[in-house]
Order: C-alpha cells, then structure tokens, then sequence
C-alpha cells in the first residue's frame, strides 16, 4: 500500500509545512510505502509563470469591466511576461545575478505594492530603504522589491480570478470556526476558477505520478481549508478507489464536535490529534488486520452518519516517531520572500529553515488564552539530546542545510541546554532559531552557551507586560524577570522577538498605556528588538473559554454547530474599544524596532485621550540593576 501525504494550498512559500515530512518519516520508518507532495508551492509556481499570467490575463481579458490595477496589469503585460521567471527564480535562489537589477529598479514593474516605498524616503529624497538594508544590501533590496512585484500580481489574480486568494490565508473566512458547512460547500459547488482548475490539474498529475492507495491531507490552518476539499473532490471524481483521510492543526482544534455528514463526501476519514497512531490503526483496517470499531480517534461515516471512535490506544513516543525526511520536496524551488521587514517575520519567510522539534507538547502548559486542553500542548514529551542531535544530523545530510527552526510550543531550557552540550561535544556547526518561555532558567551563562550552540533567535510571550494580567495568564513571569531574560540574550547575540497581546479579559485602557510604557523601556534599554501585538481570541479550549466567570466576562451563546468550533466572542465589562488601541499600538511597536519615537511619551501615539502612564520611567532600567 502506498500512502501520499499532501500539503494542500496555502502554508508559506520558503519551506516546506512539517507535518508531511513528520508523516513521511514516520511511515517508512515502520515500513510503508510512502511519499509527499507540496500543493501549495506547486500551485503558485503553476500561477506565477508565464503560462500562469497568460491564463490570468485571459480571464482579465473576459471581464465586462476593468479595475484600475487590471488596466494596469494588462497595460505592462508585456513587461510581467517577461520579467516573471528571472523574478522567481532570483526568489528561489537560482539566479542571484539578476538581484543588481531587480534592485535598481528598473527591471520590474511597479504596481500599487510599490507605494509603500515612499513611506520611507528620507526628507532629501534619498533612498528610501537604507535604514533598512545598508548601502550594499543588494540581494536584500532585490527580494524586498521582487517580493512586491509578486504581491502586486497576486493583487491581479484576486481582482481578475479569485477575491479569496491569499499566499498564506487562502480562503480562509469559509472555514474559520465556521458552525455549519454550508459556506464550504457553496464554494465546493462553484464553477472551477483558474485557481481551482490550476490545483485540480497538479492533483491530478500528483497521484498519477505516484499512484497512491492512501492520500493524507494535512490541514494546519483555516487557510488550507478550501483547498484540502477541492484536492479532495478532485481525486473522488476521478480515482473514488483512493481513500482519502483528513487531518492536522485545524482538524484537531476545530472539528472535535463533527458531525457533518458532508465531508464524507470528501474524506472517508478524518482523525484526531497526532496522526501516527491513527494512522496504524487505519492501515490495517484497510488490509482488513483490524474491524472498524477499533479505530483510534477517527470520524466517518456510516448509513448517512457520523461516527467517531476511538479504541483509546496510547500514542506513539516521541522517540519512535522517527525523524522528518523532506524526501520528494522540491527544496530548490521555494521562495525566500522578504515581505514584512520585522526581523523575525523576516525569519519566518525569508530562507529555508529545517523545521524541528525539541519536545512534544509544552512543558509548561498553564496559559489560561491557550488551548491547554489539547494534546497538542498537554501531552509533555521529550527525548535526549542525544537522539535530538541524530535526526539534525540526518536532516543535514538529506538537505545539506544545517539551519532549524525549532517549532515547539515552548522549548524547555533543559532541553536546549542539553542540546547545546552535545552539538559541542560532536563538534556540530548549525543555526537555529525557536519559541522559549522568559523565564529566570535563562542565565546569562545559558544564554552565552546556546549563542555558541548556533542560536540566533529566540521569540517568546511578555503577552500584555502588565504583572497583573501576566498573573491572570498564568504565565509564570514577571516585567522585570522578562527584563533581565531579553537582555541575557540580547547581551549574548540572540535577537530577541516579543509576542505581544492586547484585548485580554478585564484589560483597561490604563493597562494597555502601561504595557506600551513597558515595551517602550524594553526597547529603549535594547532588551528586545522586535515585536508583534495580537489581538487576544477566546478559544473554546481555552481556561478562558472553559471557565470565563474567573476571568470576569461573559461567553456570548454559540450557535447549533456540526461543522468548526473555535473562536468565541465574549462580553467584557470594562467596555473597552481594543480595535482603536490596537492602531496605536502597531503605530508605536513599528516605529519603535526602527528606533525612533523611543523617547516619547506613549501617550502620543493615541488618537483619542488616554491616561498617563503609571510605570515609573525608569523601570526596566532598575530591573536590569
């Protein structure tokens, strides 16, 4: 039996989504035949090529009426046509000389993507990107300006073919917590746009070339969704013998309550969780070594009904999962796009990164806005540093990259420490990156020893940066000890990324002014050097969403629901409008990681009236002694 595990549109174009490497790597690991393809990077190759802006010029062409930007596009044509292989192949790496043009600017056209250039033109008029990449940044200045020029057309193809196409969050509005599936199964009923055709067409060619008994769909996000299902519908009309099974992230904190018999019209299966053994259980159910109620954590359908079952057999250790092999993806044609210039947005997409984990789930798992509830961050699992080190130096040999992107919930700092020991005790040279918790476990002796050991980045939750809130999460610090944690890393090299939250249950408008005061005197003092505000979600898997009463607010009633189930709006007392402070506050965290306003009061970057700031202005300062 052959098994094809499938990364469905869209993830993120400079590496690969892990879960089918894992998959992958576990399976043949006990044997099976199995092999993987990225649909997501395929489709946008297909799309962003000459071939691909015919067809979308074509479907310009068809329109009764044109857009400005359409008008635009086909005005150029001449000049996309010819510029778009050199544009992505400079992305992809395989054509850096082309950078010395693409940055002159004069090699590309320029849509509306390009505006947000003048945002940085200096008063004399100079150029309008040397804060940001230096007078010989070249290639950086090259793969910011392809990267618009690639965004430009993306702009084309949602005007011109498709209003929910997205590099990253396609489709994403008709299956976030969705309660029915009648949203999906509108869009699953359309006629096929290019887009459609486009993935229907690579489907196709990936199953004949591999000729699966088995194909795994793998949906981490919402934005994957849509394009799992037409994956899906495409295989049943042509090959109804292939059994298809659904899984993932957004399977796993979504649809926990399924009971839609539709998507059986897609997926014979769909399972819970993580998928190794799920997946022995359904391998031999389908080579008829197991009855059907001994599935484990699996929905399907019977006489018009869905059932689930779960025979409740242990998971697999995180140390026979086996390691991650990117074996059968193209790993030369993905795309190092340089989009947001927040440094570590910029790690996100910019470069291929192997991505791994130290341990399975969180070791901490408290947070009272995170699913805690889940296995994905309940189950704490870890292995040796020893073994650790084997699956990088397996991974560096099949990819010939030594760079990782550790992709835990919360690295734990045994964990890294011990894996900092052996890389040195086997004298192995990689570079990593990947989320920790700022707690005091991080010394500056730590933080000096994992700089050694190839950390380059660390990202972590200071949330809100108010100790009060902070104490409400749960999170287990405080400002100051974030203080003195961001600047041990710092100090030793590490660029330090804060997760930032607003919005949270009871936040008043004087706390949000407080923790701007925070993040201001965290920048100020060089602790951190970059950031990002999320607006809080309530989840219902959340302690949030499972007691709110302790959090003072109260759940607004959730709909009949047999399809998603995850956002929750809630009624918070202090009435506060966290929409209009969240515009201030990205206003101030961007311009604070470029260095100005740092000496300002916070208070400025409001447009309405709000109190003064009660941190002392020399807190962090005092923290860090």
């Amino acid at each position: 039996m052959r098994i094809l595990s499938v990364i469905p549109p869209m993830t993120q174009l400079n590496t690969p989504y892990p879960s089918t490497a894992y998959l992958t790597g576990f399976l043949r690991s006990r044997g099976v035949d199995a092999v993987q393809e990225d649909l997501a990077l395929a489709l946008v190759l297909r799309l962003f090529s000459p071939e691909g802006l015919r067809a979308i010029r074509a479907c310009l062409m068809a329109l009764p009426k044109r857009t400005p930007l359409l008008k635009a596009f086909d005005a150029q044509f001449d000049r996309y046509l010819a510029t778009i292989t050199p544009a992505v192949a400079f992305l992809q790496g395989r054509d850096p000389s082309i950078g010395h043009r693409i940055a002159g600017r004069n090699f590309l056209p320029e849509g509306p993507r390009f505006a947000s250039l003048d945002a940085y033109m200096d008063e004399e008029g100079g150029d309008p990107l040397a804060w940001a990449f230096g007078v010989l940044g070249v290639q950086d200045r090259a793969r910011h300006f392809a990267t618009l020029y690639l965004n430009d057309v993306a702009d084309v193809l949602r005007e011109a073919v498709d209003p929910r196409f997205e590099f990253v969050r396609y489709a994403e509005s008709i299956a976030q917590s969705q309660p029915t599936f009648e949203p999906l199964a509108e869009a699953l009923a359309a006629p096929l746009n290019l887009v459609d055709s486009t993935l229907r067409d690579l489907t196709l060619e990936a199953v004949a070339r591999h000729a699966p008994n088995l194909v795994l769909l793998s949906v981490p996000f919402p934005g994957n969704v849509y394009a799992a299902f037409r994956i899906a519908q495409a295989i049943k009309a042509r090959h109804p013998e292939i059994v298809i099974a659904l899984g993932g992230g957004f399977v796993n904190t979504e649809l926990r309550e399924l009971s839609e018999p539709r998507v059986f019209d897609y997926f014979d299966y769909v399972t819970l969780d993580d998928g190794e053994r799920p997946l022995l259980a359904l391998l031999e159910h389908l080579r008829g070594e197991r009855q059907e109620d001994r599935l484990v954590r699996t929905f399907l359908r019977t006489e018009g009904t869905v059932r689930y079952i779960d025979a409740g057999e242990p998971d697999i250790p995180f140390a026979e999962v086996g390691t991650p092999t990117w074996d059968g993806l193209p790993l030369d044609r993905y795309l190092s796009i340089l989009d947001m210039l927040n440094p570590m947005h910029r790690l996100w997409s910019d470069g291929r990164w192997n991505k791994l984990t130290v341990a399975h789930g969180c070791y901490w798992k408290k947070c009272t806005f995170c699913d805690v509830s889940l296995d994905y961050i309940s189950r704490y699992d870890g292995i040796a540093a020893a073994m650790l080190v084997d699956r990088i130096e397996t991974i560096i040999e099949e990819t010939g990259q030594s760079g990782f992107h550790f992709v835990d919930e919360a690295a734990p700092p045994k964990a890294l420490k011990a894996l900092a020991d052996e890389l040195r005790r086997r004298n192995r040279a990689i570079s990593w990156w990947g989320n920790i918790r700022f707690e005091k476990s991080f010394t500056p002796e730590l933080c000096r020893q994992l700089a050694d050991s190839g950390c380059i980045a660390v990202s972590g939750g200071l949330e809100v940066a108010s100790d009060r809130l902070l104490n409400l999460m749960q999170k287990g610090v405080s400002v100051d000890q974030v203080a003195r944690v961001t600047r041990a890393f710092t100090d030793a090299g590490i660029l330090v990324h804060a997760y930032l939250m607003y919005g949270f249950p009871t936040q008043t408008v004087q706390d949000t002014v407080d923790a701007l005061e925070y993040v201001r005197q965290l920048f100020a003092a060089g602790c951190i050097q970059s950031g990002f505000f999320h607006r809080f979600a309530c989840t219902v898997h959340s302690p949030v969403g499972q007691h709110p009463e302790q959090f003072g607010v109260t759940l607004q009633p959730l709909p009949a629901i047999t399809f998603a189930k995850n956002d929750v709006a809630f009624i918070d007392p202090t009435g506060v409008d966290h929409d209009a402070l969240g515009v201030a506050l990205n206003k101030a965290l961007y311009n604070y990681m470029h260095g100005i306003g740092l000496d300002e009061d916070v208070r400025s970057w409001f447009l309405e009236r709000v109190p003064r700031t009660r941190v002392p202005r020399h807190f962090i300062e005092r923290a860090l002694g």
